[in-house]
C-alpha cells in the first residue's frame, strides 16, 4: 500500500510519511538508559504520540526494555473518583499491552488494593512480573483532573524509589503542558493542585518542537522518492512559512495538495498549490483546527490572543499561567521581544472564527464578487467606502455579540474583506504586536488586458483611534510606508477606526479618504472610519 501523508491519529510506519522519532526526541533513549522520570509536553497535533509509540517499538525491539505507551484518557469522566478513573484507565492499559508487547512482557492480573493506591500496587506488580525493565510513556496526563490527577502524581511519586525491579524503572508523562502547569489543565483552579511541582522526581521536562525547515523538506522528499512527484524549493519554503513547521499543518497541506486535489505525479508541486491547498484547509476548518480555536472563549486564552490581534503594546510577564497556557496550545509562540500568532494559518484562522455569525441576518454583508471593476480589478476603494457605510450602520449590534470586543473593528473589516472576495483572492494577515496595528495584503487574482492570468496586490495598515490615544496617522503612514517597501508596492491604504464617540462620524463624514505621500514617496489613501 502506498504511503500517505497522516492527518487523523498517530501515524504508522510504512503507512505514513514520518521524520523518525529518534531525530525528534534524541534525549529519552539515554533517559530511559538512566532509569529517569520525566515530562514530555507538546501541543496537539504536533506529531507527540507518533514519535512516544515508535520510541517504545525501538526500545522494545533492542531486547532491553518492556516500553509501551499507556492513555491516561480513559480516567478523564471521573476527576474525583480515583477509583473508577484508576480502574479505566489499567482496562486500556491491559489492551494496549496485550496489543503491543509479548506475551512474556504483559502484565499479571492486577491486583486488589484500595483505590487510592490501586494505580501503584498495578505498576509495581507488572514491573516485579516483567523479565526486563518497564518503561511506561503515560500519554495525555493532562487528561486528568481534580484528586484523580494528584492521586496519580502522588502514587508514580511514591512508587519511584522501588525502581527498577519493584516499580516501572523509567516513566514520562506526556501532555499538553508541562507538569507545573497542570492546575489550569484542571480547570484553572490554582487550587487544585496544592504544589507546584506535584513531580517533582522529573529530571527534564522536554518539549517536542515543530518541524525544522529541514524537516519540512525531508518529509516532503519522502514522497517525492514513493511517486517521483516533486516539490519546488518555492513550494516547500512557502509550506513552512505558512505553518512554521506545525506538523499537522504541513502533513495537511500536503495531504490537501496529493490526496483531494489530485494534482498528477507528472505534475510537480508548486507554490500556487500550497496557496489554493492552505485556503481550502481554512476554509473546511478541519478537526484540528476547530479543536484547536475553540479555546478562543477560554478566558485564559482571550487574555492573550486578544491583544495580540489588537497590536497593543503589551509587556507579558514570561512566567504567566495564561501565556504558558496558550503557548503550550500552540496558538502563539515567543519570539526574542514579543508574543505573536504561531503561524500565518492560525492568524487567518483566527480572525476568521471570530467573525463567525457577525454578518448572519445584518443588512448589507457583502457577496462574493460585490466589488470587482469592468477590467477585472478588484475595486477596493469602492470596498472600503461601502464597508465604512456598513460600519456606521452596524457597530453596535457587531460589538455586543462579539467577546473579543477590542478587535471588533479588526474583525469585522477582514469578515468583510473575506465574504468580498471569497473564491477569487487571499487575504494575509500580519499582526504588529506593540505598534497598534494589523497589515493586511489583498491578493486578488484576474485576468489582465493581455489575456493572461494576473494578481493584483493591494496593502492595508489597519489602526484604531482610542479615546485620550495621540492621533495614529503619522505612524500609521510610516508603517505602512515600510510594509509596502517590503512587499515592493507604491500604493497602500491606511485604515483609521475613530473610538472617540464624539468625534467618530463627523471625522469620517466630513474628510473622508485623504491622499497622503510617505517618507519615501509611496502613496498612502487615508481612510477614517
Amino acid at each position: 500500500m502506498a504511503r500517505t501523508f497522516g492527518t487523523a491519529g498517530p501515524c504508522v510506519p510504512g503507512k505514513h510519511f514520518m521524520i523518525p522519532a529518534s531525530a525528534r526526541l534524541p534525549e529519552v533513549p539515554d533517559l530511559v538508559a538512566r532509569e529517569n522520570y520525566f515530562v514530555l509536553h507538546a501541543p496537539r497535533q504536533t506529531g507527540k504520540t507518533t514519535a512516544l509509540q515508535a520510541l517504545a517499538t525501538d526500545l522494545t525491539a533492542s531486547g532491553r526494555y518492556a516500553a509501551v505507551v499507556l492513555s491516561m484518557e480513559a480516567g478523564r469522566p471521573w476527576p474525583d473518583d480515583i477509583g473508577a478513573a484508576t480502574r479505566a484507565i489499567l482496562g486500556r492499559a491491559r489492551r494496549t499491552a496485550r496489543t503491543n508487547l509479548p506475551a512474556e512482557l504483559r502484565p499479571p492480573p492486577w491486583p486488589d488494593s484500595w483505590d487510592e493506591a490501586l494505580l501503584s500496587e498495578a505498576f509495581a506488580a507488572w514491573a516485579e512480573a516483567c523479565p526486563k525493565p518497564l518503561v511506561l510513556f503515560l500519554d495525555e496526563i493532562d487528561a486528568l483532573s481534580g484528586q484523580t490527577l494528584l492521586s496519580v502524581l502522588g502514587q508514580l511519586r511514591d512508587g519511584y524509589r522501588d525502581r527498577p525491579s519493584g516499580f516501572p524503572s523509567s516513566i514520562a508523562l506526556c501532555g499538553l503542558r508541562d507538569v507545573r502547569d497542570y492546575k489550569i489543565a484542571s480547570g484553572g483552579d490554582s487550587t487544585r493542585l496544592t504544589s507546584p511541582s506535584p513531580f517533582n522526581i522529573k529530571v527534564i521536562s522536554l518539549r517536542l518542537n515543530d518541524f525544522t525547515l529541514n524537516e519540512v523538506r525531508a518529509l516532503y522528499q519522502q514522497h517525492t522518492a514513493d511517486t517521483g512527484q516533486n516539490f519546488t524549493l518555492q513550494a516547500v519554503e512557502y509550506a513552512y512559512a505558512l505553518t512554521m513547521g506545525q506538523p499537522w499543518l504541513v502533513n495537511a497541506l500536503a495531504h490537501e495538495i496529493v490526496d483531494r486535489m489530485k494534482i498528477p505525479t507528472t505534475t510537480t508541486i508548486t507554490a500556487d498549490h500550497v496557496d489554493e491547498a492552505e485556503e481550502r484547509l481554512i476554509v473546511a476548518r478541519e478537526t484540528h483546527l476547530d479543536s484547536l480555536l475553540d479555546r478562543l472563549r477560554d478566558p485564559h486564552v482571550q487574555r492573550i490572543i486578544e491583544p495580540v490581534l489588537a497590536g497593543t503594546e503589551v509587556r507579558f510577564d514570561p512566567f504567566s499561567d495564561d501565556l504558558a497556557y496558550t503557548t503550550d496550545l500552540g496558538l502563539v509562540r515567543r519570539t526574542a521581544s514579543t508574543v505573536e500568532i504561531a503561524n500565518p494559518i492560525y492568524r487567518n484562522v483566527i480572525t476568521r472564527v471570530l467573525a463567525d455569525g457577525l454578518f448572519d441576518g445584518v443588512a448589507g454583508a457583502p457577496q462574493p464578487r460585490s466589488f470587482v471593476l469592468a477590467d477585472g480589478r478588484l475595486d477596493l476603494p469602492g470596498l472600503l467606502e461601502r464597508f465604512t457605510e456598513f460600519w456606521h450602520r452596524t457597530e453596535d449590534v457587531l460589538a455586543a455579540d462579539e467577546p473579543y470586543r477590542e478587535v471588533t473593528p479588526h474583525v469585522t473589516l477582514l469578515g468583510y474583506l473575506d465574504r468580498a472576495i471569497n473564491g477569487s483572492g487571499f487575504v494575509d494577515r500580519e499582526y504588529g504586536v506593540g505598534r497598534g496595528a494589523m497589515d493586511l495584503l489583498i491578493r486578488w487574482s484576474h485576468t489582465g488586458p493581455d489575456g493572461r492570468a494576473t494578481v493584483q496586490r493591494e496593502a492595508l495598515e489597519v489602526k484604531t483611534h482610542r479615546p485620550g490615544d495621540a492621533d495614529p496617522t503619522q505612524a500609521g503612514i510610516r508603517q505602512l510606508d515600510g510594509y509596502l517597501l517590503r512587499l515592493g508596492l507604491a500604493t497602500g491604504h491606511l485604515v483609521i477606526f475613530d473610538q472617540r464617540p464624539a468625534e467618530r462620524k463627523r471625522v469620517s463624514t466630513e474628510l473622508g479618504t485623504q491622499i497622503a505621500i510617505s517618507p519615501t514617496g509611496r502613496t498612502i489613501a487615508v481612510v477614517r472610519i
